[in-house]
């Protein structure tokens, strides 16, 4: 298997993942609610290398209810694409802030270049199209429009307004009915792939903005730096890419025997070995739901993972993450709020690139926490990205922080309720999709979705 080169701007993601497989000015906020305008930098930041809980030794575990923790972080959807019907179709949820409707169908929509208004519609079948919708950093700061979020259409395509709902996936839907949902969860920054996921991994992107790998390591390291360094026991578990690749220096010889395939993730959960934390990379062929990809095949696959975690003996000590590293072009109407830099460092920029800054948040990305010690039904409002899960993680072993993006995150401890399990045991759940009635959908609308890596 051939590896990602750390070049500049000479690769795209696509390139990249397809070689590892087989080879600044604010921005204006004019028309923005109160809690989305830029404020200035409040007194008191944490600094990087700074504790969560300073009077204790780095290292110190905290919330002894939970001894694993779990990321599974998929690709390229937006709030609104996959649970923007949640508060329609989901009982008990009509507090969700997603699409709004008259006569059972969405309003909201996005003009094209003739001004003419594109609604938000079901997608007609559940595999998408290649190279559509787009995402680049300058297509995402074009469909913000300075917090109008009324580009999505003019920055690709009509279908960045086309949506999934519970009859595409049932299984995400059924999660959503119970666990806690994330309704002000962000991507890091308006732009791709590589970007976001860096953000998660080291607190910041390091200056890159689209799917391109910077050249050196980030200057305040890794989690995965942070939880060697207090023998914090964890693996990554990818199914043909292990995406902390992506961040140079990352991956050492050392640490090999921690970036294993999936099927050792299947047997070690079933085993009781499931380390402290855990990352999990899915197929990004095709079971990570980024386009042109069939979303059920990767529902199918959030289905594995949550269902291998659940009957595992490890369950009541266990806290999944389930989030997507950015929206993908598709539509969501809430404006990303301002966010702390996480650094000096100024976005690469090149010749006809959107002058911006990393001082707001990405789009809104689903966020479903799913653990014994969930609050039931919550949806949180907290403003949070990437970064609150590293936060989490951070605060529950305190380790320093990377950046001050990672310092200063909320560490979603909102999403439980530590009293009481409430989901000892799990709840019933919905079926992941068969795939023949969908495929024949893909079929009819004149699509042909990877099935295969």
């Amino acid at each position: 298997m051939s590896r990602p080169s750390p070049e500049p701007a000479a690769f795209t993601r696509r390139t990249l993942l397809g070689a590892a497989a087989g080879g600044a000015a604010v921005l204006a906020t004019r028309g923005l609610p109160a809690w989305a305008r830029q404020v200035a930098r409040p007194a008191g930041l944490r600094v990087p290398g700074s504790l969560p809980f300073p009077g204790k030794p780095a290292g110190t575990p905290s919330v002894p209810e939970l001894e694993h923790i779990v990321v599974l972080m998929m690709e390229n959807h937006s709030f609104d694409n996959l649970l923007g019907m949640v508060p329609h179709q989901v009982p008990g949820r009509q507090s969700v802030d997603g699409f709004r409707l008259s006569h059972g169908q969405p309003v909201n929509a996005n003009p094209d270049a003739t001004g003419n208004l594109i609604r938000a519609q079901h997608a007609t079948s559940p595999c998408q199209l290649t190279g559509e919708p787009l995402q680049s950093w300058n297509a995402s700061h074009q469909a913000y429009d300075n917090g109008r979020n009324d580009g999505f259409v003019t920055a690709s395509a009509p279908v960045a307004m086309a949506f999934c709902d519970r009859r595409d996936i049932p299984f995400t839907y059924s999660l959503a009915q119970f666990f806690p949902i994330g309704e002000r969860h962000f991507g890091s920054v308006l732009g791709q792939t590589i970007p976001n996921r860096r953000y998660f991994f080291a607190g910041t992107s390091s200056g890159t903005i689209n799917d391109t790998i910077a050249i050196a390591p980030p200057p305040g390291g890794t989690i995965f730096d942070r939880l060697d360094a207090h023998h914090i026991n964890w693996a990554v578990y990818y199914q043909d890419y292990p995406s902390v690749e992506l961040v140079p220096g990352a991956v050492t010889p050392n640490r090999l025997s921690r970036i294993r395939h999936f099927d050792s993730f299947v047997s070690d959960v079933a085993a009781g070995r499931l380390p402290q934390f855990t990352f999990l990379d899915p197929d990004y062929r095709t079971t990570s739901q980024e386009a042109p990809q069939d979303i059920q095949i990767g529902e199918r696959f959030i289905a594995q993972v949550v269902h291998a975690l659940i009957q595992a003996r490890t369950w009541k000590n266990t806290a999944l993450f389930l989030t997507y590293d950015e929206h993908g072009g598709y539509y969501d109407h809430v404006p990303p709020p301002p966010a702390i830099p996480p650094d000096s460092v100024a976005p690469i920029l090149e010749s006809g690139d959107v002058p911006a800054a990393f001082d707001r948040y990405g789009f809104r990305v689903p966020m479903l926490v799913i653990s014994p010690w969930a609050k039931p039904r919550h949806v949180s409002r907290v403003v949070g990205d990437h970064t609150s899960i590293t936060a989490f993680i951070e605060r529950k072993w305190n380790l320093p922080a990377m950046t001050y993006r990672d310092a200063n995150a909320r560490p979603m401890t909102d999403y439980f309720d530590f009293g009481k399990p409430a989901f000892l045991e799990p709840p019933k759940l919905a079926a992941a999709p068969a795939l023949g009635p969908g495929f024949a959908k893909c079929q009819a609308a004149g699509l042909s979705p990877p099935l295969a890596g």
